[in-house]
């Protein structure tokens, strides 16, 4: 096994679990979403100088002016995505490093994940492939557009903050489908879960959180 993969000292299992046990008592309860914490190899989606950090409840940089979100965050977006009946096509706004895709990759039948900046987009296609992710499709975009060409989404995640909600993103959710978003300012920033009934869309709050913001065009 790749010894990098598996994660030593500050990457071990152990590790690992300190940071499933912190996410627990913050109030993650599917296990599904704790086994992935716990599973993906979060050390390979920093630079290795900052592997050391990786089980930390924190956001990283990745470069590209971009970070690696919290795992608190990503394990409260995945849950709130997966509740109730698990989608089966997602539509992700916002690829990354690819930490949020890995972690929803077994728990979904397929992800069309869209990334503006071509460069970084690159390096996370070789990444998933090396840890054999297989049923993400990707897009070198711009998120507000969404990708017309698979809707409609049982569900959309967005890793990124816009003021209001894309008009594109909300016609394509399907009937009952459920958008997590976060949404407001920098500095003021709410978590939203929205779901499609009809022509309404119904909105929760998930609580206060810090993303980066959700740029136009491509980079």
């Amino acid at each position: 096994m790749d010894p990098r993969r598996s994660g030593i000292g500050m990457t071990s299992a152990r590790t690992r679990e300190r940071l499933v046990q912190r996410l627990m008592e913050q109030g993650i309860k599917s296990p599904a979403v704790l086994d992935q914490i716990r599973n993906v190899p979060r050390h390979m989606f920093v630079d290795e100088a900052l592997g050391t950090r990786a089980y930390e409840d924190t956001a990283l940089p990745i470069g590209f002016g971009v970070t690696i979100s919290q795992p608190y965050v990503v394990a409260r977006m995945t849950e709130a995505l997966i509740e109730g009946i698990p989608p089966r096509k997602i539509l992700e706004v916002g690829t990354g490093c690819g930490y949020q895709t890995a972690v929803l990759s077994p728990l979904v039948s397929t992800i069309y994940s869209i990334e503006r900046i071509g460069d970084l987009l690159t390096k996370t296609k070789a990444r998933l492939r090396d840890l054999n992710i297989r049923n993400v499709q990707f897009r070198h975009g711009d998120g507000f557009k969404g990708w017309v060409a698979h809707a409609p989404y049982d569900a959309i995640i967005v890793a990124a903050a816009s003021e209001v909600i894309p008009e594109a993103l909300l016609k394509q959710l399907g009937p009952g489908g459920r958008l997590i978003t976060p949404i407001g300012p920098e500095g003021r920033q709410e978590l939203r879960r929205v779901v499609r009934r009809g022509d309404d869309f119904h909105t929760e709050m998930l609580g206060l959180v810090s993303f980066v913001p959700l740029l136009k065009g491509l980079g």
